[in-house]
């Protein structure tokens, strides 16, 4: 399955006017952004991934577009998918995109520490 790259272009180009992007990593199917070492969106075909505060999860969760994500059959409180159309305009987008960039500064680092052995 391919992501939907205008989406794509969209979340690099807000994301860039105020954070680094660490990496772009092609996983699950789609697009992760990478911001400070840390998950922090996704893009698939038809929807967003977006990583943030669990503590803001029963709020968003009544947002329009908004699905809880089970990737793995398990919901997993802390991340969320949201429907391309729901994210159709710039004020859309940037809601989804603050509270993912909120959440990744202080989101702990899934980075693997390798040993010196």
């Amino acid at each position: 399955m391919a992501y939907n790259e205008k989406l794509a272009k969209r979340v690099r180009e807000i994301i860039a006017a105020t954070h680094n992007i660490t990496a772009e990593k092609k996983m699950f199917g789609g697009l992760c952004f990478m911001v400070n070492d840390k998950m922090c969106v996704g893009v698939e075909s038809e929807r967003l991934m977006v990583r943030l505060d669990p503590g803001v999860y029963e709020e968003v969760m009544e947002k329009d577009g908004c699905q809880p994500m089970d990737f793995t059959g398990k919901i997993m409180k802390g991340y969320v998918f949201v429907d391309a159309v729901a994210v159709n305009t710039k004020k859309h987008l940037d809601y989804w995109l603050q509270l993912a960039l909120t959440f990744n500064a202080k989101a702990r680092s899934s980075k693997k520490k390798y040993s010196s052995k």
